[in-house]
């Protein structure tokens, strides 16, 4: 890609391009057997617009066009709060949500990762069970699993930590 890709805060205006990467990734996790990890109306779109809202929506963005969206929070989870296993730190960390892309780009999962290492150095992601294509990328990027953690609805997922303190 001689294109260079950015990344940029989200703003209310690329809800629409967003919403529609969020169809392309469900179709995805769909045909790679993650039928249950987003169901019909996760994520919602009063959840994206609150992550806006609250400044921790970002779009990677590269010719103009929106490739893939993420959140990204250091206000810390309720839900790791508690971990079946062990955190490989309990100091403060970012959190990464809700990973989607258009799938036009290749290596987004990556540039993901290293533009939030640069913000932070200690980072925790989750993700289901089901899904092999996100636990082989969250991996071979630099995380290690530590555990389960449960959902407020009690679905358990995946959780792993990447930590350069």
């Amino acid at each position: 890609n001689g294109e260079k890709m950015e990344i940029r805060k989200s703003t209310i205006n690329d809800l629409d391009e967003m919403l529609n990467i969020f169809k392309i990734a469900k179709k995805f996790m769909i045909e790679t057997g993650n039928p249950n990890q987003w169901t019909d109306n996760y994520p919602s779109v009063q959840m994206i617009e609150n992550d806006i809202n609250k400044q921790e929506s970002y779009v990677c963005v590269e010719n103009d066009e929106i490739v893939a969206t993420f959140a990204y929070s250091t206000e810390g989870e309720e839900t790791y709060n508690v971990i079946d296993g062990k955190w490989l730190n309990e100091d403060d960390y970012g959190v990464i949500h809700r990973v989607a892309s258009s799938g036009k780009v290749k290596g987004i999962f990556k540039f993901i990762v290293d533009w939030v290492w640069e913000q932070n150095k200690n980072i925790k992601i989750d993700t289901h069970r089901d899904n092999k294509v996100m636990q082989n990328l969250i991996l071979k990027n630099g995380f290690e699993y530590c555990g389960i953690i449960h959902l407020k609805n009690g679905d358990e997922r995946l959780a792993y930590q990447k930590n350069g303190l």
